[in-house]
């Protein structure tokens, strides 16, 4: 069975001569239902909705977290099995390809799209909550902080980013190198053949869809959440739900002009910014807060991440009793799953030219390591603070998540200066995730295209904007981790038996490179003898 379409042009690079909508209906047209059936139904619902997005994320935790925590470690293995073994050398694009972006800007976008918001959020909140609450240790003990760093890093470190590196790996290779669509039907081929053409096809994108909708729509939220808490630290302005949902409408209507404009000249720029203003944030935290702790104690805690691995990646609660799996791992494994389409997709995007295993040790590696210093950075400084007595980090956290990062900033000079530049960079980061996931769904509800028409990006960009606030408004954080695991766990199975799919084109591949090369040794063996014979003669 071949693994390529039918055109040597591959449908991803297509565009449409519609201006303004260029739409695959049976993607379409149920995605925008479903998600219209959600956000009548959750204003509707009023204040029961909030109760049914928690009972619906306490009753898939209770009993998918184990194949949550599998599924993760397996894509950590197929990851690391693609990048060394014989298929390493395969160059996405085909062998003359080259890259489309430098190495820089390369990243700057792979990592803007997939922790922007979330570092924000959680940079100081999570270290704080664990030492308050440690999962293997008692609280207030010294193990208790190495615990509170060491899961911390479990839940942002190579996990996710090797979920994102084998979507996005799977998506890049079929569409650049099989000539398929860039779309999550393609993955598939080696399994269903043409197939993936019809009902099957559709079914895969339309849950491709709704998995990136919601995972975005998390993100948004989080991010309305933080902005708001520093307007009110800042500001004064109370943070509510109102200022929420209002920071969400204007940010969309900054995303949706990005988009207009496209990946190279909205979301690079805006890409690169991000990186510089967080680089120049993260080293004013070193350099006014205590560095030689912060140093000392990202080099301990990226030992002791690597040292208790295995026992942190298989843990499953089974013997304790509580609700961290729940509110924490298994959260944060199915937001990472309902974000790989988006953030898949888009490394893929940006990804044509680069051979596999630079691919994968790029994603995985480089994303780490400056996550993990992010979080030590901000982390670190309040761990710092709140075991010295020298300041009441974790109570504030306790109180109010989304202030975190803001009360650790005040302790430090310039505070509201610093303050205003994290709102910015929240919104930055807010702004980058939802023009990128536009991009993404419009890719996927188009065909496979690459360049959609301005009205479906501008339709998308808004879309995300109004799930979010919807899913605020009924039921705040937990109706975003709620639908961040519901669309999770089904498309955890799809990444399961994507990996085989992955492995089965990945070996044709190879076989026909491998066939290529042998012909062109023989014809240059055959000129050679041929050559050798004329002379002769």
């Amino acid at each position: 069975m071949a693994l390529r379409g039918d055109d040597d042009t591959p449908e991803s690079q297509k565009t449409g001569t519609n201006k303004w909508f260029d739409i695959h209906g049976p993607v379409f047209w149920p995605s925008v239902i479903l998600i219209t059936i959600l956000i009548v139904g959750t204003l509707l619902a009023g204040e029961a909705a909030e109760e049914t997005f928690n009972a619906a994320r306490v009753s898939i935790t209770d009993w998918a977290s184990w194949l949550f925590v599998a599924a993760v470690n397996i894509f950590i293995a197929f990851a690391l099995y693609f990048a060394f073994s014989k298929y390493g050398n395969i160059r996405l694009g085909g062998k003359d390809a080259k890259p489309e972006f430098s190495t820089m800007a390369w990243f700057a976008m792979l990592f803007s799209a997939g922790m922007g918001i979330g570092l924000m959020f959680f940079a100081v909140a999570e270290p704080m909550w664990h030492l308050l609450y440690p999962p293997h240790a008692e609280s207030g003990s010294i193990q208790a902080t190495r615990d509170a760093m060491g899961v911390t890093f479990l839940h942002w470190g190579l996990h996710a980013w090797a979920i994102y590196a084998i979507v996005a790996l799977a998506l890049a290779f079929f569409a650049f190198n099989r000539k398929l669509p860039l779309s999550f039907r393609s993955i598939f081929y080696p399994l269903l053949g043409d197939r993936i053409k019809g009902w099957m096809g559709d079914v895969i994108d339309i849950l491709a869809v709704l998995a990136t909708l919601f995972g975005l729509a998390t993100s948004l939220g989080l991010g309305a959440q933080q902005a708001g808490a520093g307007m009110e630290f800042v500001f004064g302005f109370t943070n509510t739900i109102n200022l929420q949902v209002m920071i969400i409408v204007g940010v969309t209507i900054v995303a949706t002009g990005s988009v207009v404009l496209g990946i190279h000249k909205g979301v690079k720029i805006l890409s690169e910014f991000n990186i510089r203003l967080a680089g120049l944030f993260l080293l004013f935290i070193l350099v006014v807060g205590p560095t030689l702790y912060i140093l000392g104690s990202f080099v301990q805690n990226f030992g002791y991440y690597l040292q208790n691995f295995a026992s942190y990646a298989t843990w499953t609660q089974s013997y304790e009793e509580g609700s961290f799996m729940s509110t924490w791992t298994v959260f944060y494994w199915a937001w990472w799953i309902s974000w790989s389409p988006y953030v898949g997709m888009f490394i893929a995007r940006i990804s044509k030219g680069r051979t596999i295993k630079t691919f994968v040790l790029g994603v995985l590696i480089v994303p780490t390591i400056v996550t993990f210093l992010w979080m030590s950075g901000f982390g670190g400084s309040a761990l710092y603070l709140e075991t010295g007595g020298l300041a009441e980090i974790a109570s504030a956290v306790e109180a109010d998540q989304t202030t975190s990062l803001f009360v650790l900033l005040n302790e430090f000079p310039l505070g509201v200066i610093t303050s205003f530049l994290a709102i910015i960079l929240v919104l930055s980061f807010f702004v980058t995730s939802s023009d990128s996931g536009s991009l993404v769904i419009d890719s996927l509800t188009s065909g496979g295209k690459l360049d959609s028409p301005v009205g479906q990006r501008i339709f998308w960009a808004s879309t995300e904007g109004l799930v979010a606030a919807v899913l605020l408004i009924g039921g705040g954080l937990g109706a975003l981790q709620a639908a961040a695991i519901s669309t999770g766990l089904p498309f955890a199975l799809i990444l399961l038996v994507m990996c085989y799919s992955l492995k089965q084109g990945l070996e044709r591949e190879y076989q026909e490179n491998l066939n290529k090369a042998k012909d062109k040794e023989r014809d240059s063996y055959e000129e050679i003898v041929k050559s050798t014979l004329e002379k002769q003669i």
